[in-house]
C-alpha cells in the first residue's frame, strides 16, 4: 500500500505509527489492569488469555497484516525478534527502575517466574523442532509444531496459574529479601486510583476499545511502512522485523514495566515480559491460517538464530532469578549486563548471517 512512496513519507508514517502504538499501548495496559480488577478476572484462564491478547495487540496486528500481504518474513522476524528485544526491556527496567536498590532479579526472585521463563524456552524449542519437520506432515495448512506450541502454551498457563495459588515449597516459592508488596499490587493500585478519581467502568471500557482500535491500526501502519522502508534500504524483512519493528512494538512494555517497578511490583514487571514472550510463538498458528501456508517449515537460518538468541537471553534471566546476584555492575545486575552484551553480539551475528 505504501510501496509507491519515498522515505520522506515512509519514515514519518513509521514514527507516527510507533508513537501511536506507544501511547495507545500504555492506555490499553492501564484499562486492562483496571478491568481485570473490576471484573475479577484474576488468574483465571480467561483472564490470562485476555491479558495475553491485549498486551500483544501490536504484534497481532503486524502478524495479520504481514500474513495477508504475503510478507511472512516481516511477521516471523517481528515475533522472534520481539521475544529477544522484549527480554532486553528487563535490562532497562533493571538499570533505570531499581536505582538505590538491589538488582531486578534479586527483588523479583520467585519460582513462579522461573516457571514462566521455562515456558518461554519450551515454546521456542518446539518452534525449532517444528521447523525441521517435512512438508508431508502438514495437514490443512497447519504444521504439527504450530498446534503443539498453542497446546503447550495453554497447558503452561494453567500450570502457572496453579503455581501462583501456591507451591509445595517453603514460603510458597518466594525468595527472602525480595519485594515486600504482594504480586499484582501494581494492578490493584491502578484500579484503586481509577476508583478514587471516579472513573466509571463504561469509561474504562471506552478507553479500552479506543486504545485497542488505535493499537491495531497503528500496528498495521507499522507493518506496511516498515515493509516499504526495508525494501527501500535493501534490508531483509526478517532483519527489519526483528530489530527496528520489534523495538517499536516493545515501547509499551518499557513504559508499563517501569510503572510496575516504580510501584515496587518487580515480579509483575518480569512476569509481563515472560508472559508476552511465551504467547508470541502462538502467532505462528495465526499466520499459518491467514496466509494459507504452514509458517514453521519456512523458518530460515536467521529465524532459527533468533529463536536461539531468545532462548539464551531468557535462560540468563532464569539463572539470575535462581542465583539472585546482589551486586550491580554499571548500574545493573550482572545478569542484565550479560543479557545486554549477548543481545548486541547476537544482533551483530544476525547481520552477518543476513549479509552472508
Amino acid at each position: 500500500m505504501l510501496d509507491a512512496f519515498g522515505p520522506l513519507v515512509l519514515v514519518p508514517v513509521f514514527v507516527v505509527a510507533a508513537g501511536a502504538v506507544w501511547i495507545s499501548g500504555i492506555r490499553l495496559s492501564y484499562a486492562t489492569d483496571v478491568l481485570s480488577g473490576r471484573f475479577g478476572l484474576g488468574q483465571a484462564l480467561g483472564g490470562l488469555l485476555f491479558l495475553a491478547i491485549t498486551t500483544n495487540l501490536p504484534e497481532i496486528a503486524i502478524t495479520v497484516s504481514a500474513s495477508l500481504s504475503g510478507e511472512l518474513g516481516i511477521a516471523i522476524g517481528n515475533i522472534l525478534g520481539g521475544i529477544a528485544i522484549q527480554t532486553v526491556v528487563l535490562v532497562a527496567l533493571d538499570a533505570f527502575g531499581t536505582r538505590g536498590r538491589p538488582p531486578l532479579t534479586y527483588l523479583a526472585a520467585s519460582l513462579v517466574l522461573v516457571l514462566e521463563g521455562t515456558l518461554v524456552v519450551a515454546v521456542l524449542v518446539v518452534a525449532i523442532m517444528g521447523s525441521q519437520l517435512p512438508p508431508s506432515v502438514i495437514f490443512e495448512r497447519v504444521a504439527p509444531g504450530g498446534l503443539l506450541i498453542s497446546g503447550l502454551w495453554v497447558a503452561g498457563v494453567l500450570l502457572i496459574a496453579g503455581a501462583r495459588a501456591g507451591l509445595p515449597w517453603q514460603e510458597r516459592g518466594e525468595a527472602p529479601g525480595g519485594q515486600k508488596e504482594p504480586r499484582g499490587v501494581a494492578r490493584t493500585k491502578k484500579e484503586q486510583h481509577a476508583r478514587r478519581k471516579g472513573v466509571s467502568t463504561p469509561r474504562v471500557v471506552g478507553v479500552f476499545v479506543l486504545a485497542s482500535v488505535v493499537t491495531l491500526a497503528a500496528g498495521v501502519m507499522l507493518e506496511q511502512s516498515g515493509q516499504a522502508i526495508a525494501g527501500w534500504i535493501g534490508m531483509s524483512g526478517v532483519l527489519f522485523g526483528s530489530t527496528v519493528l520489534a523495538a517499536a512494538t516493545a515501547l509499551p512494555e518499557v513504559s508499563t514495566g517501569m510503572a510496575s517497578v516504580r510501584l515496587h511490583d518487580y515480579q509483575l514487571a518480569v512476569s509481563d515480559i515472560f508472559g508476552g514472550n511465551a504467547f508470541l510463538p502462538v502467532l505462528f498458528m495465526v499466520a499459518s491460517l491467514i496466509s494459507g501456508q504452514a509458517v514453521l517449515p519456512q523458518l530460515r537460518s536467521t529465524d532459527i538464530y533468533l529463536t536461539g538468541l531468545g532462548i539464551l537471553l531468557t535462560t540468563v534471566y532464569i539463572w539470575g532469578l535462581i542465583f539472585r546476584p546482589r551486586h550491580k555492575v554499571i548500574g545493573m545486575g550482572i545478569d542484565s549486563l550479560v543479557v545486554l552484551a549477548l543481545y548486541l553480539l547476537g544482533i551483530a551475528g544476525l547481520i552477518a548471517i543476513a549479509r552472508g
